[in-house]
């Protein structure tokens, strides 16, 4: 039980970071593999507001979410946006959003350096709860409980707002939905800037996990294949992913050994493409990248 609640918290903060892979996949076909910056871009934001300009952890926050998000947007207008009126092969998107990626990691490299960092040591409570002899520390139940928040908030957004029913209609098809009179740039930064909020809070409690460094976001690559095994685009399946990921990890660290932890999430991979290349909740398509 104790590895299925640290499996839980774990996987909680990987469909936070899936999810806006999805998102994104959803409206444009492509995965975006700048998301790993956009998450150290969050977790940096939130290291220099609390240490180095002495704000609030909610202020840090905020400040951070907005950050990602913004740095989503500028990285769509300048990166992607440019490509997509030019052509609609999505390679080359894919290819645009792994340079993106080094840019970024690079850049922190340059100006910040490349040494770990760690987020102030009360930045979350470090209680341990003990309940019915299952030891439960205070930041897995703060991490699995604000996942649930913003995946609420976001299951809300799409199912309720305007703006939600034009992006689940981009979804089906983005260019129908802009000859209804949907505005597709403005969707598509809109669809960039939540993607990057969710990856700021991925980022600052994997920051809280893990320390802060530069390469940070090269553990997207796990929310990833967490998308794909729920199925690229499907949000639910990107939640049901993650969860099974993160048990998956935890239940290999606590019953086998931890060294055994990346061998049975690739495993999981190569399974799910072999047996169910949609995954669990994905549409089949001829390309998917």
């Amino acid at each position: 039980m104790q590895q299925i609640i640290n499996g839980l918290s774990l996987g909680s903060v990987y469909a936070l970071i899936a999810v806006g892979y999805s998102l994104v996949y959803s409206i444009l076909l492509f995965s975006n593999f700048a998301h790993g910056g956009f998450l150290v871009v969050g977790g940096y934001a939130c290291y220099y507001l609390l240490t180095q300009w002495g704000y609030s952890v909610a202020i840090s926050m905020t400040g951070a979410l907005f950050a990602s998000g913004v740095t989503a947007i500028i990285t769509e207008r300048l990166a992607y946006k440019p490509i997509r009126e030019r052509t609609t092969t999505t390679l080359y998107l894919l290819i645009a959003s792994m340079g993106v990626n080094i840019v970024i990691e690079n850049l922190f490299v340059v100006t910040v350096g490349g040494r770990i960092k760690a987020l102030p040591q009360n930045t979350f409570p470090t209680g341990v709860f003990n309940v019915a002899g299952i030891t439960l520390s205070a930041s897995d139940i703060i991490s699995l409980v604000t996942a649930v928040i913003f995946l609420s908030l976001l299951q809300i957004f799409l199912n309720k707002t305007r703006w939600g029913l034009a992006i689940r209609a981009a979804a089906c098809d983005i260019r129908t939905a802009g000859l209804m009179g949907v505005n597709v740039t403005f969707l598509i930064s809109l669809v960039f800037f939540v993607a990057g909020v969710l990856a700021a809070v991925g980022g600052i409690f994997l920051s809280v996990r893990y320390s802060l460094y530069p390469q940070l976001g090269s553990i997207t690559t796990k929310a990833f294949i967490a998308a794909v095994i729920g199925g690229l685009g499907s949000l639910p399946g990107a939640v049901v992913g993650s969860l099974i990921l993160g048990l998956a990890e935890m239940l290999t660290a606590g019953f086998i050994s931890s060294q055994m932890r990346d061998l049975v999430v690739y495993s999981l991979l190569v399974i799910m493409l072999l047996i169910r290349p949609a995954g669990f909740f994905g549409k089949a398509v001829s390309e998917k990248i």
